[in-house]
């Protein structure tokens, strides 16, 4: 039950490996994914544990193997959120970066195109920051797959005086 079946090495070594192919591939799978799981995306990523559990675990089936593949895990994300709250450029490597997706009432479907964005999720965005098309200032694809809507700024209105009114 707690007797490991390969070297304790290897449980670690195999879960760096996986913790980082996984994270390059989550990653450039597209903003989207991350940020709103469709049920699609949902089966996408259960699917994807289940394939490389077996890989991860190297059929390893003790108690301690578990605890020690799981503990790298925990701890390769501590570092990652670590080393990306520290330095810019790993945040931005790791995370990404916002793109600009509109901008004064235009929408850049070419942009949304390489994101792999619906023009339906950006209408939804505009709907939700009650903005016509024609009011937004801006339109972002934020890092985590959201979608940030900026209004134009709207005159303020006219004192009563100037309406010509007591």
């Amino acid at each position: 039950m707690f007797d490991l079946q390969s070297s304790w090495w290897e449980l670690p070594a195999r879960a760096a490996v996986i913790y980082v192919a996984l994270l390059v591939m989550v990653r450039f799978s597209g903003r989207r994914t991350v940020g709103q799981f469709t049920p699609f995306d949902l089966l996408v990523v259960m699917l994807l544990s289940e394939s490389v559990s077996s890989s991860l675990n190297a059929g390893e089936e003790s108690v301690t193997g578990g605890l020690l593949a799981a503990a790298t895990l925990v701890a390769l994300n501590i570092v990652i959120a670590y080393v990306t709250s520290h330095s810019e450029k790993m945040q931005h490597l790791v995370e990404g970066r916002a793109v600009l997706i509109g901008r004064n009432g235009e929408i850049f479907q070419d942009v949304l195109k390489r994101h792999r964005v619906p023009l339906s999720d950006v209408e939804q965005s505009l709907r939700e920051a009650d903005c016509d098309q024609g009011d937004m200032k801006y339109a972002c694809l934020e890092a985590d797959g959201q979608i940030s809507i900026l209004k134009e700024a709207s005159s303020p209105p006219l004192p009563a005086k100037s309406l010509g009114q007591r």
